[in-house]
């Protein structure tokens, strides 16, 4: 609890030897409280729930994101489409009048006020929300939105919990994503919220292991309209539904299958659960487009494409392939060729993808989880900007595998923070190279230590 407050209300994260002394303290204890309290449930949720708390009142340290959330949920409250303007335009506007806006302004930083908005509508409406209430406080406006990341959370705990009974694993489990400092420090500290889009996903996905296809249909449509990186998963469904057994056989009491039911023999299963994977993927984007389309307009489609598309053309930061590429392209090029091979290796990564989707078998829900991972795992690799919190899905995910990879890449992301200690910002090499050694070097070791079998 005094290493979380002084994190929460006395750190700045130019402080980068205090930031990791308390980030790699945190993490050890965290991991050794789970071992010693693991079949305590009730008490690993009461402290989850304790060091949440302990962020309430306190401002966000290690990012300033929050401006920005704040301005966009201020700006739907009264009556503006955050889609359509970009702050740093709409600040002299006429007629234009929130609450602290050059305050906002300022902190959200250059990048973020020239830049449309890239937030999904959820989102925007969980932003909406502390815009509504909290119209002349930034403070309180972050608490708000903490609350709604305190309460995802607890969603994430007790679906988390129940798919991991359902797939006969341990409760305990769901505690390295729930106590796992770096979940508690990027969500509730630094209000990202990657939590909410876990929330949705794993109940999208518990609903889909007990055979509730339409109503995870719609649950996941939600976790795609708060971010849309889950949009990736779902060429991964193609397998477990055209697999008879996913969804076409129902367990008796004994817990023995049952032949299937077919009351038209011209139909086969194969073909009804193809139909069922249509009607899966029209429906998420039936949600998406319902969310959507309060804000829509033709040039809210194109700021918003536009401003996806910087993360792939234009940001870097935290990457590990892509570092390497992009060296080489300064010894052949002279230059940084970030746009194109941004481009080339989104590509690859949808052709991996592919691959996953069509050569693994993704039968049971532990395969298709399995998948998911690696699928995010290719993303991140190949990415050019790797945020810590984009880290929040597939360490979640790597909960109902056997894989921990993710939890030593939570460890030591923290790495990526030597970033801020310094005026100009400038990334070290060496540590962000140190990083990613410790990461391939453990995931190989998982995939390749004898006795290992990945057809979990």
């Amino acid at each position: 609890m005094a290493f979380y407050l002084s994190f929460a209300y006395d750190l700045d994260r130019s402080d980068f030897i205090k930031l990791a002394g308390l980030y790699g303290a945190l993490f050890f204890m965290s991991f050794k409280l789970i071992q010693v309290q693991k079949h305590n449930f009730w008490i690993l949720v009461s402290i989850a729930l304790i060091f949440r708390l302990l962020f309430i009142v306190s401002l966000p340290n290690l990012s300033q994101d929050y401006f920005r959330f704040i301005w966009d949920g201020r700006l739907l409250a009264n009556g503006w489409n955050p889609y359509e303007f970009i702050p740093m335009e709409l600040i002299g506007a006429q007629g234009f009048t929130i609450a602290q806006a050059r305050e906002l302004l300022q902190g959200m930083g250059s990048l973020s006020a020239g830049n449309f908005t890239n937030y999904a509508p959820v989102n925007q409406l969980i932003f909406s929300f502390a815009g509504w209430l909290g119209p002349t406080s930034i403070l309180f406006s972050v608490i708000l939105l903490r609350i709604v990341i305190i309460l995802a959370d607890f969603g994430t705990l007790f679906y988390g919990s129940k798919l991991l009974r359902s797939l006969g694993l341990p409760e305990y489990r769901i505690f390295w994503y729930i106590l796992n400092p770096f979940i508690i420090i990027e969500l509730t500290g630094n209000l990202h919220f990657e939590g909410v889009m876990v929330f949705f996903l794993v109940w999208s996905l518990y609903l889909l292991h007990k055979k509730k296809w339409i109503w995870s249909a719609i649950i996941f449509g939600l976790s795609v309209s708060v971010k849309l990186l889950p949009l990736m998963f779902l060429p991964l469904l193609f397998r477990y539904f055209k697999t008879s057994t996913s969804l076409s056989r129902i367990n008796d009491s004994s817990g023995t299958s049952n032949s299937i039911k077919r009351s038209r023999p011209d139909r086969c299963p194969e073909v009804l659960n193809i139909r069922k994977l249509i009607l899966f993927y029209l429906i998420v984007l039936i949600i998406f487009i319902a969310f959507f389309s309060p804000f829509y307009s033709p040039e809210v489609i194109q700021n918003f494409t536009q401003s996806i598309g910087l993360w792939f053309g234009k940001f870097e930061f935290n990457a590990s392939i892509y570092y390497i590429v992009r060296w080489i392209g300064f010894q052949v090029k002279g230059y940084n060729i970030i746009e194109t091979a941004g481009l080339v290796l989104a590509v690859i990564t949808f052709l991996i993808i592919l691959a996953l989707s069509f050569f693994r078998k993704n039968a049971t829900t532990r395969q298709l989880i399995t998948s998911m991972l690696f699928a995010i795992t290719a993303y991140l690799f190949l990415s050019t900007t790797v945020h810590p919190w984009y880290l929040a899905i597939p360490l979640v995910l790597s909960v109902f595998t056997e894989f921990r990879y993710m939890i030593v890449w939570t460890a030591v992301v923290i790495l990526s923070y030597f970033t801020y200690s310094n005026a100009e910002f400038q990334e070290s090499l060496w540590l962000l190279a140190l990083e990613y050694i410790i990461v391939f070097s453990f995931l190989g070791w998982e995939l390749l230590k004898p006795g290992k079998t990945i057809k979990v």
